[in-house]
């Protein structure tokens, strides 16, 4: 049993993360504010941790500074809706993904899985190979979704869950195009609401990440008001 660690001030979603997550099989432990959760990460650490930015006492990006200087275990930000110079520095700081709130709960479950799974991978844990988890290999590009890795050219390139999830969603059926709704479904689920912009954003910023690899990535087409299509190289 994997045990989660929720650090949040907002009572409310302490109580609801938590229950939602206790009956997905998890081990919950909460704190309302870092220092509270640092004292405990001292003793005993958490299999993975979900941490909200702006706390007392310490905030979320103090706590992930304190908590990179120990261990890798996998971390997601809580962030508002406006946060993103908030998410940039905390990717930089070693967050492994962040959700914006208000967030579904089910999304919420997937993301710690995946990014469990992706651990376990790390540490030699052995996975059923499905589908799902099979290497995809598209030209330059290659992707293990058990290790949650990238690799463009041979050079690793470190993507957030939902930046992994768009990539491999278009790299799956090279030349097809696919829409934006149709990428907010592989992203986030019915039950949260996004607009155009924020996969436009998620796109603009996995461009980015692909051209530290290759200057000249040019992978990821943009076909005007219609979506995105993968071109192998």
């Amino acid at each position: 049993m994997s045990r989660i660690a929720l650090v949040d001030d907002d009572r409310n979603i302490l109580t609801s993360v938590s229950m939602t997550l206790e009956a997905e099989g998890f081990e919950v432990e909460t704190y309302s504010d870092g220092q509270a959760a640092l004292d405990a990460f001292n003793k005993r650490l958490p299999d993975m941790a979900v941490f909200d930015i702006k706390m007392p006492r310490m905030d979320g990006m103090d706590l992930l500074q304190r908590v990179r200087q120990k261990t890798n275990m996998p971390v997601i930000f809580l962030t508002s809706k406006d946060d993103e110079i908030d998410e940039v520095l905390g990717l930089r700081m070693g967050a492994d993904d962040y959700v914006k709130k208000p967030f579904s709960q089910r999304l919420l479950v997937e993301r710690i899985r995946t990014l469990l799974r992706r651990q376990e991978a790390l540490e030699g844990v052995e996975i059923a190979e499905t589908e799902d988890t099979k290497t995809l290999t598209r030209g330059e590009l290659s992707m293990d979704p058990l290790r949650h890795a990238v690799t463009w050219k041979g050079k690793d390139v470190s993507l957030t869950v939902t930046e992994f999830l768009l990539l491999q969603a278009l790299a799956q059926r090279p030349g097809f195009v696919k829409s934006r709704d149709q990428l907010m479904d592989v992203a986030y689920d019915d039950q949260v609401y996004v607009d155009d912009r924020t996969i436009d954003s998620h796109i603009k910023r996995l461009r980015k990440k692909m051209r530290t690899a290759d200057d000249d990535f040019s992978a990821i087409e943009t076909l005007y008001g219609i979506g995105y299509r993968y071109n192998e190289e």
